[in-house]
């Protein structure tokens, strides 16, 4: 198949890093987001590769869309890119709040993902690149391993996409289900961060899916 070209809203941490790993594997990366001047100096840092565009502006022939952004901030991604609907969307978000660490507080169909399903229903989601930090997202090694990437969907074509997209970036594709596995995906990723933070295990940890 090959993943040829590929975008990513949101130049928070996740979002950088994203955009620097595919860059860095060959792949030609759009960047959008609210903030034009982020966008412009992050796209000019990562060279010919990258390309800085408005969010409105997302083009259909972009293979892979990364939802870098803001759970709450989703939605309106998909309404002002309404071109993007062809792609395969994937959705990095967590639906949080803080009380002494990370709360799971997704919406009430139960993730992020499931209520961007009711909403776009042509959209081809999948729910993954969410279980670990941006540290990850920019490099899957740790040691001799690498991360799991553990994606949930209902469209079995895009899944196979994002699995192949995974292991050019480096990491081992974990397909979880349905796109109703989404929510335990989110509960993992709380974990995670309960981990890393009040936890005291630092970022450099992620999930490994062992065998005997």
């Amino acid at each position: 198949m090959g993943i040829r070209s590929a975008a990513v809203v949101g130049t928070g941490a996740v979002g950088t890093a994203l955009a620097r790993n595919l860059a860095e594997h060959g792949i030609d990366v759009q960047i959008a987001s609210r903030d034009a001047d982020k966008v412009e100096k992050l796209a000019n840092a990562l060279g010919d590769r990258a390309h800085a565009v408005d969010t409105k502006g997302l083009g259909p022939r972009v293979d892979v869309v990364f939802l870098a952004v803001p759970a709450d901030a989703a939605a309106a991604v998909l309404e002002e890119a309404s071109g993007i609907l062809g792609a395969v969307i994937v959705d990095c978000t967590n639906p949080l709040t803080w009380n002494a660490g990370p709360v799971h507080m997704p919406p009430e169909e139960g993730s992020v993902t499931a209520h961007l399903a009711r909403r776009f229903p042509r959209a081809r989601l999948v729910k993954a690149f969410n279980t670990f930090g941006a540290e990850f997202h920019a490099d899957a090694k740790l040691g001799t391993a690498v991360a799991d990437l553990y994606l949930a969907g209902d469209d079995a074509e895009a899944k196979r996409t994002v699995s192949e997209l995974a292991r050019t970036l480096g990491f081992e594709p974990v397909d979880v289900g349905p796109l109703r596995n989404a929510r335990h995906l989110e509960s993992l990723a709380i974990l995670w961060i309960h981990l890393a933070t009040v936890g005291g295990k630092g970022r450099d940890v992620a999930f490994k899916l062992l065998h005997r």
